[in-house]
């Protein structure tokens, strides 16, 4: 209910978000782990995990499904998305390594 006044909305969403992340990033540690982040707007769910093409055909959130235009690979959103952001992550840490 709180999320619905639009002037604590904001802020009430972004303390959660830090939060969330602040005992994700110790659980993490504390376990020996590392918490690897990948760019808020990289376009996971629009590229396409097995050729890399970016379809600007899938801006719109409510396609959930899609096919690849340049390869023909059938994509679930999310399960594409996952990929991606594992892919990306890895590529991320090893040019800094």
């Amino acid at each position: 209910g709180m999320l619905r006044n639009h002037k604590l909305a904001k802020s009430i969403s972004d303390v959660s978000w830090s939060e969330f992340f602040r005992q994700l990033s110790y659980k993490t540690e504390r376990h020996g782990g590392e918490l690897l982040k990948v760019d808020t707007f990289y376009p996971s769910s629009q590229t396409c995990s097995v050729c890399s093409y970016q379809n600007p055909l899938t801006k719109d959130l409510s396609v959930r499904e899609w096919d690849c235009p340049a390869c023909g690979s059938h994509h679930d959103r999310d399960v594409n998305a996952a990929k991606n952001i594992l892919r990306k992550a890895l590529e991320d840490k090893s040019k800094v390594a």
